[in-house]
């Protein structure tokens, strides 16, 4: 089943823009019932499903529509924006040669993805680490998977810095 769902991207694209309209819908009433609350009640369920499909590391700051449904954190080197520059000629990771390189797989991914493809070009914050093992839709909701580190100048505003 994982590698049914791995091989469409557009599917789960789909699922995850469903997924991501009704958790919107629905925050007004989970703020009501408390964010740590349904957090105990949705982490389970979430840990499982992104575990057995993405093979999830639990960042707590999912991007994987961004990444073309395949999770950096897979990356033995935990990068976010991109591929390091040991990928092999045939595509495979310098580090475990035996597996795909994360960002081979996000690029071809994307490619298949309407909606979210063009965000693979996005740069991406470093991960928060204050955020693992906590629900990635429940700090989406709050907005605390927007909040960089101190220090990090959003690519957008490095232009601004400059010249200030």
């Amino acid at each position: 089943m994982t590698a049914f769902l791995r091989s469409r991207p557009a599917l789960l694209e789909k699922t995850y823009q469903l997924a991501e309209r009704a958790a919107w819908a629905l925050n007004p009433l989970i703020a009501r019932i408390g964010y740590a609350r349904v957090e105990r009640l949705i982490k389970p369920a979430e840990d499982f499903a992104k575990e057995r499909i993405f093979g999830c590391h639990h960042c707590g700051q999912c991007i994987l529509h961004s990444t073309g449904m395949s999770c950096p954190m897979e990356c033995p080197k935990n990068l976010r924006n991109g591929p390091c520059g040991g990928v092999r000629p045939n595509g495979h990771c310098e580090v475990k040669p035996e597996t795909r390189c994360v960002w081979v797989v996000a690029y071809e991914n994307s490619q298949q993805m309407p909606i979210y493809g063009h965000e693979l070009i996005e740069i991406q914050p470093p991960v928060n680490r204050r955020l693992e093992d906590t629900s990635a839709w429940i700090n989406m909701l709050t907005g605390v998977d927007k909040r960089v580190p101190a220090g990090w100048i959003p690519i957008e505003e490095v232009g601004v810095a400059h010249r200030a």
